[in-house]
């Protein structure tokens, strides 16, 4: 058998350009795949890398939104009531879209809360002034049975008890009327013009303690008196600030109030304590709720628990007359020094050589068809002034002289005329006459209408 080489060379070239060109392509097979591989390798990576980004984000909202339930509602709604609750800011700071819903949640829940405090608030000083209003007139009608028995007793021991059942019903009166100017009523009084002194000693004759307060008169001219419709909320603001005195200071210490007249024409009373004095928080909510800037949009719920009336009752009546308090002072003996100012267009000069009216002169007839107002405390004293001594013992009532016993000390109560039983009975009748006749005219008028 013989052999071939040409053939055998020519088989094996063919397998060898066979194999290169498997070869080759194997290669670039191998090379495309490569690529693929990296490029799903890659894009993989990417994929994880944003799922990671979700997740956190997921997370972050997650968190924000027990942040949001957990820490800052709960915390504004805090703040509404004091600011001293501070409201954390979100956790999100991207400024993203998710960051500016839990703000407008945040912000509608502000709005929702505010509404519905004003609300409850509305109800509740309703509820008060309707319960004030009750309590004064019973108050009132007690005041005026006193009265009856101290004029028709005769024994100095039952009338000194009767004194004292006097002073604790001008105490309640004062607490009662403190929470009606703050729930939205007014005073409940009606006086004439009256002198300075006589309002500020009939203030203190509303107070436990009353006999603590030193009274010092340095007006430069006598007379001086405030107008009927500041008269009132004069006592009431300068019967709180002597009271916050006497609670701020020991039992054993002394209230000095001193009456001065300015270059401008207003007359200053001035209350100095002995006390510990107040922090810089407490002066600065102090000055913001007698300044009466801030009557209107006070809330009950923002006076405490058991609410503390006594400065928002000032603060109304300054926002209502026009007169000026201030409680930012420091007094000499290291206390507070209280300011009430009162300014010229509220006083008035009363004659002082003139008799004061009697306390039992009759009221006149009430106009046809016009009820009688039932806050009004009416009694056969007339229209009752409780700061002045009506009926009762002037000295029963707090009396302050100057210390240094000078002339021009006088003292700040005046006595009352004895009361002439036939002319009291008279004005009583008279009273009663009036009453019922301006009650057949309503009643008329009720007929006609309907």
């Amino acid at each position: 058998m013989t052999s071939n080489p040409e053939a055998a060379l020519a088989v094996l070239g063919a397998t060898t350009v066979a194999s290169a060109v498997a070869a080759a392509t194997l290669a670039r097979s191998r090379a495309v795949l490569s690529r693929r591989c990296t490029a799903l390798t890659q894009q993989i990576a990417e994929q994880n890398q944003a799922l990671a980004t979700l997740q956190a984000r997921e997370r972050a909202q997650l968190e924000e939104l027990r942040h949001l339930v957990n820490s800052r509602l709960p915390a504004v709604a805090l703040h509404q009531i004091s600011d001293h609750h501070p409201v954390p800011d979100g956790l999100l700071k991207d400024n993203s879209d998710f960051a500016a819903q839990a703000q407008a949640v945040l912000d509608l829940f502000v709005e929702t809360l505010i509404g519905e405090r004003g609300r409850i608030d509305s109800a509740a000083r309703a509820a008060l002034r309707g319960a004030c209003t009750a309590i004064q007139a019973q108050s009132f009608r007690l005041q005026t049975l006193i009265d009856e028995l101290q004029r028709e007793c005769h024994d100095p021991e039952v009338i000194k008890e009767y004194f004292r059942i006097d002073q604790l019903n001008e105490q309640v009166l004062r607490l009662v009327q403190k929470a009606a100017i703050v729930s939205g009523s007014w005073p409940g009084l009606v006086r004439p013009d009256t002198h300075l002194p006589d309002v500020v000693a009939g203030a203190t004759s509303r107070l436990h303690g009353f006999e603590r307060i030193q009274i010092h008169s340095k007006l430069l001219a006598g007379g001086v008196g405030v107008v009927g419709r500041a008269a009132e909320p004069v006592a009431v603001a300068c019967a709180e600030l002597m009271a916050n005195a006497l609670e701020s200071s020991r039992a054993d210490l002394s209230v000095e109030v001193t009456l001065l007249q300015t270059d401008n024409g207003s007359v200053c009373i001035q209350i100095d304590d002995a006390g510990k004095g107040m922090t810089r928080e407490a002066v600065a909510r102090g000055t913001r709720l007698v300044s009466g800037d801030y009557a209107g949009e006070l809330l009950l719920t923002e006076l405490g628990d058991p609410p503390a009336l006594g400065f928002a009752a000032i603060g109304q009546m300054v926002a209502d007359h026009g007169f000026h308090v201030s409680v930012d002072q420091v007094s000499p003996y290291g206390g507070v020094r209280a300011v009430l100012a009162v300014p010229k267009y509220l006083l008035t000069t009363i004659d002082e050589t003139a008799e004061p009216p009697s306390a039992m002169a009759a009221l006149p007839a009430p106009a046809p068809r016009t009820p009688v107002p039932p806050a009004v405390a009416v009694s056969a004293e007339g229209l009752r002034d409780v700061s002045a001594p009506s009926l009762r013992d002037a000295s029963a009532l707090p009396q302050r002289r100057r210390r240094n016993g000078s002339s021009r000390g006088r003292s700040l109560t005046r006595t009352a005329r004895p009361v002439d039983p036939e002319e009291a009975g008279a004005a009583w009748g008279d009273f009663e006459q009036a009453v019922a006749a301006g009650r057949e005219a309503t009643d008329s008028e009720n007929k006609d209408k309907s």
